[in-house]
């Protein structure tokens, strides 16, 4: 295995178990309301942080604030963590289009 495919490994795993750290799940409650429309199997929406609209849970995902970063070396290891394991202050709810933006700022910025 290369170090490359290594470090991608470890990487995906460790941002597949933060998805239940819990401050993710309680930044999701404080931006969620209760759905109003006509789809009767929507229970809430969640409004982004960034434009203010609302939108279904499958339009939305928790963005770290400050980027969890890259990790490319052992080096790495206790920085990545420490950013993907955040608070809840360190979370928001963005929509997904406000999500990819930020994310191409971010990668721009390297």
């Amino acid at each position: 295995m290369t170090n490359t495919a290594f470090f991608s490994m470890i990487r995906s795993a460790l941002r597949q178990k933060s998805r239940w750290w819990k401050p993710i799940t309680d930044c999701k409650i404080s931006a969620r309301r209760k759905y109003k429309g006509l789809n009767k199997r929507l229970k809430w929406e969640y409004q982004c942080n960034n434009c203010k609209n609302y939108f279904p849970d499958k339009k939305i995902q928790v963005d770290h604030i400050n980027p969890a970063g890259s990790l490319n070396s052992f080096e790495d290891l206790p920085n990545f963590v420490k950013n993907l394991f955040c608070e809840k202050e360190g979370l928001q709810v963005l929509c997904s289009t406000c999500h990819d933006i930020k994310t191409k700022k971010e990668i721009k910025l390297r």
